[in-house]
């Protein structure tokens, strides 16, 4: 390596070839100075010497292509003040280098950061540089010796490392973020927003692809302030005929730089439209069908990476799946509100001609008959109200699934509600034949409940024993207390319940044994709505069997509550059968039958009745009438049930009329709206008896 400190300026500027260059005076340096000189001058690595007080520069190959300025005007360069030739690095590395040239600091300064241009791009790299004094005779700080070494690589590799444990993490918010929403839209604002802080990028856009495959809609974009919305329906074809083709496949379409990438025409101009010089396009391919796409945009080219492609892939294929598993459910919601909606009305046509075969038959009962018409008239009373039962629990199984049942818990007697279930199941038990025993506790099992729905629950428990339970058959019913549970079991010796059946009899439509000669043994929702009104109650329902014709038991176990209150006094309902005086009651009903028949009812009774068949016939007779009761059917055509109540109360002396409700709508929120427009009762057709007695008790004596 020669040493500068001996040879002639002149000789030294032939050497480097720095005629006219401030170079020239190299003779002048301080001998350390020119022998550093020749150091960087053959060193491979890249390596520079920095001067006087203003940083002037004498660099090698090495330290050129390092900077990536070996398009640069080299001569120009050298001997020029480092802040002039990379103004860019002057305010970062300019105050080291200034602090190293007063002797403050030197040493080594690692991965130190910044961006060159290569292949035409803005590239990021990063050295570790060390910085040497060189001192002049007099030991002053003359210039710096500076050795650069590129450690890109082994940031690369580490950053590589981080941003893999970064890119997991993004990918856990994005689930956890989109896990529990429960809206489409929700899910993109969060994954687009997240996706574009992550890289740093303008916009991230979330598009699904309409049915006839061809064209796209997105449906929501993050973008940075100032960006434009994306927001709409285009056609696959912007994107030109080979990227078109590519994303069909799944194919990943990457644009580093728009008008490098693309040939005119093929695209280009979509994303010129918008400001956009590059693109990931990340296609979602399901079935062999192109399903949803996520695209991620630029302002500026940018040399994407392997990880960010596979980043961007990730999150399209998570929020596609989130989103459609929202869907899934609403789809679901949706059938099963248009479920509920049709069993709504299904009950309402069946039960508006349950009502007028219910007056019928009160009215066969209270005229009397001979033996025959006796017989067959209780017939017919028990498959009344085995229809009724059913429509009853259909509905009550729809609403539960929607969760409109709203419980009405009072401390009650679980043995008394016991009793009104056994009531009202005798006549299936009677006409089965079966041998029914109830073992009751002499003292109160107390619980806190809605002694409506646990009635029911017993009675489906009792009507399931009968129906598989051979004619002649043993039913025992039984209640007692067990570690602060009230406990009611129901045992038959009928077909039995195999072992591997015994939880599935509790599903929707399930029956066991099912064939043809129990074809009618009902639609296997009895025991489902058993076990959904226990859950609502905080209690359990257990089947137990031996094995098929050895009978089976349920039995359902409730928490006991607190001390029972005293029994308040008969009712007014309770106390009277009817009216204490014959009453003026008005009937009105589009269902001619069953109007006409509740009158007939009600007119061997002693009262004095008229009909009407709409609303504005109720309004016309009731201001001539002038009625204390009023039946009025909800669903008649042009001025419904609602309206007339309204309009009924509005009537001169008519404002305190009693008003019933006679409907086949039962729901909640059919009450309620009852309620809102002035009704005083709401029953359900086919209306029994007992309850029509109970509206005219209300009115009084």
């Amino acid at each position: 390596m020669p040493d500068l400190s001996t040879v002639p300026g002149s000789a030294i500027a032939d050497v480097f070839d720095w005629a006219a260059t401030p170079l020239g005076a190299a003779a002048t340096w301080p001998p350390a100075l020119r022998t550093a000189a020749g150091m960087v001058l053959h060193s491979r690595q890249a390596m520079c010497v920095m001067w006087g007080a203003e940083l002037r520069l004498l660099f090698n190959d090495g330290y050129r292509e390092l900077l990536g300025a070996r398009a640069h005007d080299s001569a120009a360069m050298l001997g020029r003040p480092f802040r002039d030739v990379w103004p860019e690095l002057a305010e970062s590395g300019g105050a080291i280098l200034d602090e190293a040239l007063r002797g403050q600091a030197t040493g080594a300064v690692e991965d130190y950061p910044f961006t060159v241009e290569r292949n035409g791009y803005p590239e990021r790299i990063y050295v570790t540089f060390f910085t040497s004094p060189i001192h002049d005779e007099a030991g002053a700080i003359a210039g710096l010796m500076v050795t650069c070494v590129e450690t890109t690589a082994r940031v690369e590799s580490r950053n590589q490392r981080d941003d893999a444990l970064e890119r997991l993490r993004l990918l856990d918010r994005i689930g956890e973020a989109t896990r529990v929403a429960s809206d489409p839209r929700a899910i993109m604002d969060e994954a687009t927003r997240l996706l574009g802080e992550h890289l740093r990028v303008t916009r991230v856009a979330y598009a699904d692809l309409e049915p006839d495959n061809d064209r796209f809609t997105i449906r929501h974009d993050w973008r940075v302030a100032g960006a434009i919305s994306t927001v709409g329906v285009y056609s696959l074809d912007l994107f030109g005929s080979r990227a078109t083709s590519n994303l069909r496949i799944g194919r990943t379409l990457v644009i580093d730089d728009v008008d490098r990438d693309l040939a005119p025409g093929d695209g280009d101009g979509m994303f010129n439209s918008i400001g956009i010089k590059a693109i990931i396009c990340c296609p979602l391919v399901k079935a062999g069908r192109l399903a949803a796409m996520m695209a991620v945009h630029q302002v500026a080219p940018r040399r994407w990476t392997a990880e960010e492609l596979a980043l961007v892939e990730a999150v399209v294929e998570r929020c596609w799946a989130h989103i459609e598993r929202v869907r899934s459910t609403e789809a679901l919601r949706e059938a099963d509100r248009h479920k509920s909606e049709f069993l709504a009305v299904l009950a309402h046509e069946l039960r508006n001609p349950l009502a007028p075969i219910r007056n019928g038959l009160e009215l066969l009962r209270l005229r009397g008959g001979n033996e025959t018409v006796a017989r067959v008239g209780a017939m017919m009373d028990r498959q009344l109200s085995h229809m009724t039962h059913l429509i009853n629990d259909l509905l009550d199984i729809a609403r539960v699934s929607s969760g409109k049942i709203v419980l009405h818990r009072e401390a009650a007697d679980l043995g008394a509600i016991v009793a009104t279930a056994v009531e009202a199941g005798m006549p299936a038990l009677d006409a089965a034949g079966h041998r029914l025993t109830v073992d009751l506790p002499e003292t109160p099992l107390p619980v806190e409940a809605d002694a409506v729905r646990i009635a029911q629950v017993i009675g489906n428990l009792l009507t399931n024993a009968v129906k598989y339970t051979p004619p002649g058959g043993a039913i025992r019913i039984a209640a007692h207390v067990d570690e602060g549970e009230a406990v009611v079991s129901v045992a038959d010796n009928g077909i039995g319940i195999p072992a591997e059946s015994l939880d599935a009899v509790f599903e929707m439509f399930t029956q066991v044994a099912r064939s043809v000669e129990r074809s009618n043994g009902g639609l296997g929702i009895g025991l489902s709505l058993v076990r959904r009104l226990m859950a609502l109650h905080g209690g359990t329902v257990a089947a137990a069997s031996a094995g098929p014709g050895q009978g089976s038991t349920f039995t359902i176990r409730l928490p006991l509550a607190g001390a029972l209150p005293r029994p308040a006094g008969p009712s007014a309902a309770q106390a009277a059968d009817g009216a204490a005086r014959p009453l003026r009651i008005l009937i009105a009903d589009d269902n001619v039958d069953a109007a006409q028949s509740l009158s007939d009812l009600l007119a061997l009774s002693g009262h004095e009745t008229r009909v009407a068949a709409d609303g504005a016939a109720a309004l016309h007779l009731a201001a001539r009438f002038m009625p204390e009761v009023v039946f009025l059917d909800i669903g008649m055509p042009g001025m419904d049930g609602y309206e007339t109540a309204r309009r009924l109360r509005r009537l001169p002396g008519l404002a305190a009329v009693r008003l019933a409700a006679l409907t086949g709508w039962g729901a909640a929120e059919d009450r309620a709206r009852a309620r809102a427009a002035g009704f005083d009762h709401h029953l359900l057709k086919p209306a029994i008896p007992a309850d029509v007695s109970a509206v005219l008790a209300a009115v009084g004596g």
